[in-house]
């Protein structure tokens, strides 16, 4: 999306410490060996932002990779072995949301403050694409159980990529099932299946032509959906082909985290660096919009993309948002090391 998230007053939720890792493993979606290999990350289209680059020849060593994104069924697992609370279940904390906000912002009303996260709203017509708060409602109650606000449920979609997940909810998901968050530099290798420079993880075919390929919005957004992929919202993993290295969803459903800060000039600073073998990006996060807040790196999509407004679908689209903060078509998968023998 040009720009992702609301104003940080409504959007961000309260930045706590997750719980302790209890050392239980995760029976979490089975994991695809992604081989070693060079490529240049980067845009690849006429589409890129200015953010993608310039390019860099970067190199990743092998890893294993979540075949799917993390589903509602891994993430109650999770939820039930170790009592952990996301952070759309917490009520915000101003002191801790103020850091990453103008100075000088006023604190916003008790009402505001309370647990929930950012929902999609279909407008009843065209917009301005530019006011992205009259799709997004802040809705108190909206969470991982409850990805469309208080009376919805996950009851019939535990193999539907969890939602309303935080970075630091992932991070601690993936510390329980001793895995990790990807590199950009890894998710963006991987999303490509082993195709050279390709801009889908499918190929280079129009993005017209591939409802069958991937869950995203076909039709006008933020008010039509023809629906022509079948899912309206997220749908169940593996509902379309896998890419060349047996991954599924690298384009559409919902939006991933990665273990890299967001900074809009990272390209840059990693063009000046002599070794680029798995780079883990930049050390501080800067966001030109928001320059006072902490962001990391979302890959891949939702099922929210359009090429009106949203070429996330495309494998080298970087976008972010801050740690604590969640939406309705945010999830992630992880990944783990190689395991050397000697």
């Amino acid at each position: 999306m040009k720009k992702l998230i609301l104003p940080l007053l409504i959007i961000q939720l309260a930045a706590c410490v997750p719980r302790e890792n209890t050392g239980e493993s995760a029976t979490a979606s089975d994991m695809v060996l992604i081989p070693a290999g060079t490529f240049m990350m980067g845009g690849k289209s006429d589409q890129s932002d200015w953010n993608e680059f310039p390019r860099n020849q970067v190199s990743v060593s092998s890893f294993l990779m979540d075949a799917t994104e993390v589903t509602n069924a891994h993430f109650k697992k999770f939820v039930d072995a170790t009592g952990y609370i996301t952070v759309a279940e917490r009520d915000i904390d101003w002191e801790a949301m103020k850091k990453d906000v103008a100075p000088g912002t006023p604190k916003p009303a008790d009402s505001l403050l309370m647990a929930g996260s950012i929902v999609f709203r279909p407008t009843t017509g065209p917009v301005n694409l530019d006011d992205y708060a009259q799709w997004w409602r802040w809705t108190i109650g909206a969470n991982w159980r409850q990805p469309e606000g208080p009376g919805s449920s996950i009851e019939n979609k535990m193999d539907h990529p969890v939602v309303h997940i935080s970075w630091e909810d992932a991070k601690a998901y993936a510390a329980w099932a001793g895995k990790r968050l990807p590199t950009e530099a890894e998710w963006e290798w991987a999303a490509m299946g082993g195709l050279e420079d390709a801009n889908y993880p499918w190929g280079n075919g129009s993005i017209e032509e591939a409802f069958d390929k991937a869950n995203f919005w076909q039709g006008s957004f933020p008010y039509l959906n023809s629906v022509l992929d079948g899912f309206e919202t997220t749908a169940p993993v593996k509902s379309f082909e896998p890419n060349g290295y047996g991954l599924y969803d690298m384009a559409g459903n919902v939006w991933e985290w990665c273990e890299d800060k967001y900074h809009a000039g990272a390209y840059t600073q990693l063009s000046q660096q002599q070794d680029k073998t798995n780079p883990k990006g930049p050390r501080v996060s800067y966001d030109p919009l928001e320059p006072y807040a902490e962001k990391y790196v979302i890959r891949g999509g939702s099922f929210l993309c359009n090429d009106s407004y949203c070429s996330g679908y495309r494998v080298a689209r970087r976008m972010s948002s801050t740690k604590d903060s969640g939406f309705n078509h945010t999830g992630f998968r992880c990944v783990k090391d190689v395991k050397k023998v000697n």
